[in-house]
């Protein structure tokens, strides 16, 4: 990629940008053709801006959030009766995730900690996608 297009990151010797996307990016999901599609193109985006700005020292990644423990489930749960309980019972680690977690790996991934890691779409999903 041409110097003149990196962005801001590259003057500061480089950095971290993290995309977001979801496990419906990893996987097909039945009903789902438009979000999968949308989240599919996070990823493809993730891996093709991070080998043109590798060289520049950015790192480009996603984070693919599973199911969260959020309000919309909450409201879920309301309007579908056993709604969230069943959301748990398809879950291999047995629970919802939380925004902490994703948060976590959001921070991992934009850390020095990260710092070899580029181009990868990292599913937090309780192992839904196992």
């Amino acid at each position: 990629m041409h110097e003149a297009a990196d962005p801001p990151l590259a003057p500061a010797g480089g950095g971290a940008i993290v995309n977001a996307s979801s496990g419906a990016g990893v996987k097909g999901f039945k009903g789902q053709a438009a979000h999968g599609a949308a989240k599919h193109g996070a990823i493809g985006l993730t891996r093709s801006t991070a080998l043109d700005y590798a060289a520049s020292g950015i790192r480009v990644n996603a984070v693919c959030p599973g199911v969260m423990d959020t309000e919309m489930i909450r409201r879920f749960d309301e309007s579908t009766p056993g709604g969230r309980h069943a959301l748990i019972a398809d879950e291999p680690i047995g629970r919802l995730g939380t925004p902490d977690e994703i948060a976590a790996a959001v921070l991992w991934l934009g850390s020095d900690a990260a710092s070899f890691a580029t181009g990868h779409a990292l599913v937090v999903d309780g192992g839904q996608n196992v």
